[in-house]
């Protein structure tokens, strides 16, 4: 008997529970989202971005959302609604709808008169809705939603947190019959305002009202509404107008929204969108998946907090300390600590380390600049030593040179002795021999000069030079030497000035090392001796060439010839390639060495070109 007692009640509940699950499952998945504005302005746009990120995050939902906006603030009357109905009627024939989502009391007042007719017995979530225009409604079944409680109060109280001893507030705002939010303050300013002096600038044309907020008396306070048009045919969004306002008035405003903030409100106790949004979409995903509304009771929505403006308080002059408690403070730059405290906290750190360091820095800076300082003058000495070692291997060149002027000063003195003792001397002839004299004379003291500036002892010093002139030097000194050794000197300068930043004197110490070199390679060679200098541009560089017809570099190590005592002379030191690198180095250049596919080497040289 038990047995068949359990069976019949499974029979039964299997039976009943088809009957239920269609009429759950057969609710449409898609909303139809209106809200009693346009949501191309920032505080519906606000909600409806909640509303629908919401909606989106709930993995289950996969619900449509249609979505308009009735404008109901600019547009009004008995033809307008009208419109809309049979708009919405006809745009929605043939579209399933689960849910209506009214935003705001206009919205939820017409859907309230066209539901029976247009969505009969289709469930509503409402937001945005006062508790106090909510009690005045005729209530319907299957509707909930959340309420906000915005009290006219709550703006007075904010007033006189931001102005100490307020006197007066100025209520700014469109015509009180226009106003689908804040409509209702209009009943609450007596008994709120009790012992202010009231103004109020409703539904001005938006010069005269922008002329009135520029001269308020002190400890007066703007209470912003809002501002929908200028009364001469021109509409705005409530946030544009409030910049306008800002822009002029002489006095803190104080406003109900969050979206007013960034447009020059102080702040007060504001509506947050992103708060009734959110709240709108939950009751909407519960009704979707099939809970009674019943279940949903209607409840205040948490969507109203103190909120100020950071910038508009420093303007004003308003510490933070003057505001109501619980008070939200935007737009304030937090404090470096208080941005970065653990990068901060490193950062001090790496600071203490550091001042811990410089010290020892500073200490190994002085060293090596004094290592620096003294290289340079070893480099210095070192350099003196060989130039006075090649000035040495010039000496009898110089001798030769020195000899043709001398000879050439003594020959011309004879002559002039000669001339003078004849009855009529020809002055103009001893006029050209003079000169002929002088020339000499200055031809002799050039050799003398440019052998004393190889022997003076000089420290290193940049200059602007001519590498074609330093070039030219050296040739000449060696011309006489050349002549000697049977070599050919040849020299291609590059045309015009090349500009270097150097030391005249050590770079011409290279080339005579590196000419000197070249004759000594050429020495077991019989004839053909030939030396080849050119200076020329490449980029941004002075390049300078000798090539001599040599038996060329050593082919396993080329550039090795530039290393300490490397030599390939019996008698040879090595150090004076090793110098002429250090010298170059110094000039912030390059030296190197390589062999001509013709036989004999190339010596190299790079320095930086100076703007020309």
């Amino acid at each position: 008997m038990m047995m068949r007692i359990r069976g019949l009640i499974v029979c039964l509940i299997f039976v009943m529970l088809p009957a239920e699950a269609p009429a759950q499952g057969q609710r449409a998945r898609s909303i139809l989202f209106l809200d009693q504005s346009d949501l191309r302005g920032p505080f519906y746009y606000e909600i409806f971005r909640a509303f629908r990120q919401r909606i989106a995050a709930d993995a289950q939902s996969h619900v449509t959302i249609y979505s308009e906006s009735l404008d109901l603030s600019r547009f009004g009357g008995a033809a307008h609604e009208q419109s809309l109905r049979e708009y919405l009627r006809e745009k929605y024939r043939d579209r399933p709808i689960g849910v209506i989502v009214a935003i705001g009391t206009a919205t939820l007042e017409l859907v309230l008169r066209w539901r029976d007719e247009l969505w009969p017995g289709l469930p509503v979530v409402f937001g945005l809705i006062d508790d106090n225009d909510l009690a005045r409604m005729k209530t319907q079944p299957n509707i909930t939603g959340g309420t906000v409680s915005l009290r006219v109060a709550d703006a007075i109280r904010a007033a006189r947190a931001v102005v100490p001893h307020l006197n007066g507030i100025v209520f700014v705002g469109d015509d009180w019959s226009r106003q689908v939010v804040f409509g209702h303050w209009r009943e609450e300013i007596r008994t709120a305002a009790a012992g202010l002096q009231v103004t109020e600038f409703i539904g001005l044309p938006m010069d005269e009202l922008r002329q009135k907020v520029e001269k308020l008396p002190d400890r007066t306070a703007i209470i912003y509404s809002a501002v929908y048009s200028d009364e001469e045919g021109g509409f705005y969004p409530p946030a544009v107008s409030l910049k306008f306002i800002s822009k002029v008035a002489n006095r803190p405003i104080v406003v109900a929204a969050e979206t007013f903030l960034e447009s020059g409100g102080i702040g007060g106790f504001v509506l947050q969108p992103e708060a009734i949004g959110i709240d709108a979409a939950v009751r909407a995903i519960r009704i979707i998946g099939g809970e009674a509304v019943s279940h949903i009771p209607i409840a205040p929505t948490n969507a109203v907090k103190p909120i100020f403006n950071w910038l508009q308080m420093e303007r004003w002059n308003v510490g933070a300390s003057d505001l109501p408690d619980g008070s939200e403070i935007r737009f304030r730059e937090p404090g470096l600590w208080q941005q970065y405290r653990w990068q901060s906290a490193l950062a001090v750190t790496v600071l203490l380390m550091q001042a811990g360091l410089i010290s020892v820095l500073l200490h190994e800076r002085r060293r090596r600049s004094d290592a620096e300082q003294d290289a340079r003058r070893r480099l210095s000495e070192l350099a003196h030593v060989h130039r006075q070692s090649i000035a040495g291997e010039l000496s009898s060149s110089i001798a030769h040179e020195l000899n043709q002027p001398l000879g050439s000063i003594l020959t011309n003195a004879e002559t002039a002795e000669f001339i003078l003792e004849q009855p009529n001397p020809d002055l103009r002839e001893l006029k050209d021999i003079l000169a002929d004299i002088r020339h000499d004379d200055l031809r002799a003291s050039q050799i003398i000069g440019h052998m004393r500036s190889l022997l003076k002892r000089t420290p290193f010093e940049l200059k602007d030079v001519d590498l074609n002139d330093v070039m030219r030097e050296a040739f000449e000194l060696m011309s006489a030497q050349a002549a000697t050794r049977n070599v050919a000197l040849y020299l291609n300068t590059a045309p015009g000035v090349l500009p270097v930043n150097g030391d005249s004197i050590q770079l011409q110490q290279v080339i005579l090392n590196l000419l000197f070199n070249a004759m000594d390679a050429m020495t077991e060679i019989p004839f053909g001796r030939t030396i080849i200098g050119k200076t020329e541009i490449d980029g941004g560089k002075a390049v300078i060439s000798i090539s001599d017809s040599g038996p060329g570099l050593p082919a396993e190590n080329p550039n090795g010839i530039f290393d300490p005592f490397f030599t390939t002379k019996e008698q040879g030191m090595g150090i004076g390639l090793s110098i002429a690198r250090t010298i170059v180095q110094a000039h912030k250049g390059r030296i190197w060495a390589e062999n001509q596919p013709e036989g004999g080497a190339t010596f190299s040289i790079s320095l930086p070109l100076l703007p020309r």
